[in-house]
């Protein structure tokens, strides 16, 4: 992949919202990242150096996975993890209403059942009506309307 490959996905990043993007092709694997909390890392068996383009970091990982350090045994539990997720099944732009001037589907203290609209997700001009597949009050709407989500990014929590 050539610096120009590169700054055309920063490019993209930047057009789209998107924060994480990842691409494996062959032993090349590369990891952007966009926000001022990352540092760039650059390691692979042949090294290139990139310029610093805004806030985006970059991490080129050579072919051999990293083990991710284990979470010490007996570590609190979130909040979070007690509440049922419901995520997005694709990429695009959330809605939390049909139009602008309707009520939102769902908001927090609404309840939901199995099969009930939650949201619409806008992918390539087509408006998906995304249908919750628990059921029980939603606590948090996790998603921010208008804005771009990605796969398995979660949208509200349910308890």
């Amino acid at each position: 992949m050539e610096l120009k490959d590169i700054k055309e996905l920063i490019a993209l990043m930047r057009k789209n919202d998107l924060s994480v993007f990842k691409m494996e092709q062959g032993d090349f694997k590369i990891t952007l990242k966009r926000g001022n909390d990352f540092q760039p890392i650059l390691t692979t068996s042949n090294p290139v150096a990139l310029p610093a383009v805004g806030s985006v970091a970059t991490q080129v990982a050579a072919p051999a996975a990293e083990a991710a350090p284990a979470a010490a045994p007996g570590a609190s539990e979130s909040k979070t993890e007690k509440y049922k997720e419901i995520t997005s099944p694709m990429v695009g732009t959330f809605y939390s209403a049909a139009s602008p001037e309707a009520p939102p589907y769902v908001s927090p203290g609404s309840t939901v059942s199995e099969g009930s609209v939650v949201c619409i997700i806008e992918a390539m001009k087509v408006m998906n009506e995304i249908k919750s597949e628990v059921s029980g009050t939603v606590v948090e709407v996790v998603a921010e309307n208008g804005k771009p989500v990605q796969f398995g990014q979660v949208l509200f929590r349910v308890r």
